[in-house]
């Protein structure tokens, strides 16, 4: 089992200025932020905006995270394409030192089915030099990786893992019960970190861990250790976030909660939009609650 990705994973977020570009000096707020309570970083994952971020700007993104990254945190790339011919070449064309791991969507739009999804990651992980791990989101991509087909992709030795944000028990449990000992599966929904690693995942890379990482960290390596009184009470700490976090969809509640913490600007790009002043003061009310709850 790679080890170095055991625990908390943040899908860090891309920081705009109030004229859409590239924020670096919030970024490197965010970074510091974040640095010292969690195992590993992705970078341009859905919730860096990777799909508004321009091809140099993702180079200038990534670069500037490993010039500023004194703990050596593992970093995974997000790359993904509905194209399979295309995202090879991309993958081929990419400069990936420093990179630990690919973390690549499904195809999406195209709507595959399960032996065109295991044929593209198949061809994926044999082009790589990473290693790639499975990310399968059907509420964005608009297809399910199905527990057979992840299984089937598990037997790949360039395949380490998946992320499951399918939010289906079920199926995850399934994969969790027929896996390779290797194979790594996280959460790919803060909200299920939890009971998924008492299933036996091996960690989240999650949203939330962005604003609140040592809460977030510290629950998900006491649930690992089997603790799972102490990750419970960090679960009700941070639980009246959960509901509100993507109401107006994913980056936008999580850089909402950073501008009010003064750690980013909430900049989005279009087609998203800024949170409402509604989200807004619903997030600020959660935020006060919460640090009445704050665990020693």
């Amino acid at each position: 089992m790679n080890t170095i990705f055991r625990g908390t994973g943040i899908a860090l977020v891309t920081p705009f200025d109030e004229n859409k570009n590239v924020d670096f000096d919030a970024l490197k707020n965010l970074l510091v932020h974040t640095q010292d309570h969690v195992e590993f970083w992705v970078i341009h994952g859905t919730t860096g905006e990777a799909a508004t971020t321009t091809r140099q700007e993702k180079r200038e993104i990534f670069d500037f995270i490993a010039a500023n990254n004194p703990k050596k945190l593992p970093l995974v790339y997000g790359l993904a394409w509905n194209d399979t011919r295309q995202l090879i070449e991309l993958i081929g064309k990419s400069n990936l030192e420093g990179v630990s791991a690919i973390l690549s969507a499904s195809p999406s739009y195209n709507k595959p089915t399960q032996e065109g999804i295991y044929r593209h990651y198949m061809e994926m992980a044999d082009a790589s030099p990473k290693p790639i791990i499975l990310y399968n989101v059907p509420s964005r991509t608009a297809s399910n990786i199905e527990a057979k087909t992840t299984l089937r992709l598990a037997e790949h030795p360039n395949i380490i893992g998946t992320k499951e944000a399918s939010g289906d028990m079920t199926q995850c449990t399934e994969i969790l019960r027929n896996k390779p000992n290797d194979f790594m599966v996280f959460s790919g929904d803060d909200a299920l970190t939890l009971p998924l690693i008492s299933l036996g995942a091996d960690g989240v890379i999650g949203v939330i861990p962005n604003a609140y990482p040592k809460e977030f960290g510290n629950l998900t390596r006491a649930a690992l250790k089997g603790d799972y009184k102490t990750a419970n009470e960090y679960l009700h700490q941070l639980f009246p976030l959960f509901e509100h976090l993507f109401v107006e969809s994913n980056p936008v509640g999580i850089k909402e909660i950073l501008s009010l913490m003064g750690i980013m600007k909430p900049d989005v790009r279009l087609p998203l939009l800024n949170a409402s002043k509604g989200l807004s003061e619903k997030f600020d009310e959660k935020m006060k609650e919460m640090k009445k709850l704050q665990i020693a």
